[in-house]
């Protein structure tokens, strides 16, 4: 993400001037753009106009539009953020409080205007606009006939291809179709992985699958490498790390990374931090209960006695349409922060970023023990005093 200006305050309101210029930052201009700020971008209207005889005509109509947002949707094959709100800017195509959808696009710049930017908004223009971060970490996750290319960025898992091929099955005495099947499906892969992977970035290529398929695949596609010539895979060899991983499905990337030689080639990865994080949240479940809490109530709580250590939380619950929702899980992070704890937030496009969803999207691990907190029936639902103070807030 390209940062052009920028003039704001922490809990106050201001504006920034920004280019999203990978598929990266895409997804963080959909966590950053929220209900109730003004969105100004260039869009495409229609227009209709009237001649003096009366016949009238339709245009397409480039111009500039200021939209009080009220709705986001974040296409990601497309890359594409379409953002729905009123127009509050006088325009000569557009009345004033006429809806109209802009549709944000790479390369495309668009000016954000919040009336307070949090520290999670604050951190989040920081991270989209570090030049230092790139998708290092390349995954092939397949079983026999089914293949997922992937790209593990920092805040996301993109799948950027699926391939199916029926292969035959082997019969006896008789290999001849099973293999041909085998072969043609293996070549598309590596014509997936050479499409969509770029070498001169990525650390590392994880080939994960069960059984012997991702030892048959490499084989065949280093052997193929050195006969067609393909010198980028020859020169990249070394970056092939193959893995075990229970199916050929995007979920088995959270196994996947959880391995400790994968661990150890990518430990200065987010993605491999989180899944590490998240495993130790799940010991912690299970050899000591009272330390390990999930759930906003619960955690809540552990945190006015300064208990937590580490603090998870996915991005999801920062993108809600109520703004004392949003700014409850801001005080968590930033009271757990005044508390010396560490907080870790998770991309809800990750499959540790999933995981953590379906534990309702927060939770820690504590300092000490607090068994107490398991006999509270209230803060099982979340029903504690400080979120009726933040909806007094708000």
């Amino acid at each position: 993400m390209k940062l052009l200006w920028k003039n704001f305050e922490k809990n106050g309101k201001g504006q920034v001037g920004l280019i999203p210029e990978e598929p990266e930052d895409m997804w963080h201009a959909y966590n950053l753009v929220a209900n109730r700020d003004l969105l100004k971008s260039t869009t495409i209207r229609k227009v209709q106009t009237e001649s003096a005889t009366g016949s009238t005509s339709s245009n397409k109509i480039r111009t500039t539009l200021t939209i009080q947002v009220e709705a986001t949707d974040f296409d990601i094959q497309a890359c594409v953020l379409r953002v729905k709100g009123r127009n509050v800017e006088e325009n000569q195509y557009v009345k004033m409080g006429q809806y109209h959808t802009i549709d944000l696009e790479l390369n495309r710049k668009f000016v954000l205007t919040k009336l307070e930017w949090d520290i999670v908004s604050i951190e989040r223009i920081e991270l989209a606009c570090d030049a230092a971060k790139q998708a290092d970490l390349g995954a092939i996750v397949m079983q026999e006939g089914i293949a997922h290319v992937c790209l593990v960025l920092s805040t996301m898992t993109i799948v950027r291809a699926k391939i199916e091929v029926n292969i035959p099955r082997k019969r006896r005495g008789n290999c001849t179709q099973h293999d041909k099947g085998l072969f043609k499906f293996y070549d598309q892969v590596i014509q997936a992985a050479l499409r969509h992977f770029n070498f001169e970035v990525l650390k590392c290529i994880l080939v994960a699958s069960p059984g012997f398929v991702k030892d048959q695949f490499s084989e065949y596609m280093f052997n193929q490498a050195v006969k067609l010539e393909q010198k980028v895979l020859i020169e990249n060899k070394s970056k092939f790390l193959m893995v075990h991983a229970s199916s050929g499905f995007k979920h088995s990337l959270k196994e996947v990374l959880a391995e400790p030689a994968v661990l150890a080639k990518l430990s200065d990865t987010k993605a491999a931090g989180e899944v590490k994080t998240l495993d130790a949240f799940y010991s912690m479940l299970q050899s000591e209960p009272d330390r390990a809490f999930y759930g906003i109530g619960y955690v809540e709580r552990a945190n006015e006695m300064a208990a937590i250590e580490t603090l998870m939380v996915t991005d999801e619950l920062f993108r809600s349409q109520e703004l004392a929702t949003r700014k409850r899980y801001v005080n968590l992070v930033e009271g757990v922060r005044d508390n010396n704890g560490e907080v870790k937030i998770f991309s809800s496009l990750h499959v540790s970023g999933e995981q953590l969803g379906q534990l309702s999207g927060v939770a820690a691990i504590l300092r000490f023990p607090l068994p107490d907190l398991m006999d509270d029936v209230d803060l099982m639902n979340g029903d504690d005093s400080s979120s009726d103070s933040d909806q007094d807030d708000s």
